[in-house]
């Protein structure tokens, strides 16, 4: 695994996190979830295009 997909992966961990700990707090900022969940998909398909490219390049 690649450093660039590894350091991929490990965010989108993160944002997993902060998006349940965001879910379970009282009152949390909607807008900020929504952002969170945002950025998680745009880490996501990064995530798969770069599995495709290397897929392609063997």
């Amino acid at each position: 695994m690649s450093k660039r997909l590894f350091r991929l992966m490990e965010h989108h961990q993160k944002l997993d996190a902060m998006i349940a700990a965001a879910r379970r707090s009282r009152g949390g900022d909607a807008f900020a979830l929504l952002r969170l969940k945002k950025l998680k998909l745009a880490i996501k398909d990064r995530i798969a295009r770069a599995m495709k490219n290397r897929s392609l390049a063997r």
